[in-house]
């Protein structure tokens, strides 16, 4: 069975528009990677878990920052490695600069038998949705449709 993910889409209205608040993965991997790299913040859920209460929970272990205002259900998407993501919106305001991630450890540099230790999100960024669509996973852009579609347009 594929894994499944929850996540949220958190938004802000600026002047006559929207920006979203999008994530980029920590580790090295993802270093020197940008276009098509950055993500919603979101996480892998069991079957007997809740999807917003997940999104709620990873939003807050990637970002160090709490939702407590409504979400909104955006619906399904499929990544192409096979991962249903479930994603939400929520209007919030955060500052980057305030990042707080969790980490992760794998062994770094490869075959060295050392654990490194690394941030799952390295830095946490406002765009407008059309910058967000060429920052974001191109299987999540879809979900920037459809809050632009939400929110009647982007304003």
């Amino acid at each position: 069975m594929a894994a499944k993910s929850a996540g949220t889409l958190v938004y802000r209205r600026r002047a006559e528009a929207i920006e979203v608040l999008l994530v980029h993965p920590g580790g090295p991997f993802w270093q020197k990677r940008d276009l098509g790299a950055w993500s919603i913040p979101k996480g892998e859920y069991a079957d007997n878990e809740d999807a917003e209460a997940t999104a709620r929970r990873e939003f807050t272990e990637e970002t160090g920052w709490t939702i407590a205002g409504e979400m909104t259900a955006l619906g399904d998407i499929r990544q192409k490695a096979g991962k249903t993501v479930t994603a939400f919106a929520a209007e919030c305001d955060f500052d980057p600069a305030t990042l707080k991630s969790n980490s992760f450890e794998m062994e770094w540099p490869p075959r060295s038998g050392r654990l490194a230790s690394f941030p799952e999100v390295d830095r946490a960024a406002w765009f407008s949705l059309a910058d967000a669509h060429e920052k974001i996973f191109e299987a999540q852009r879809r979900l920037l449709d459809r809050l632009e579609e939400l929110l009647g347009g982007g304003v």
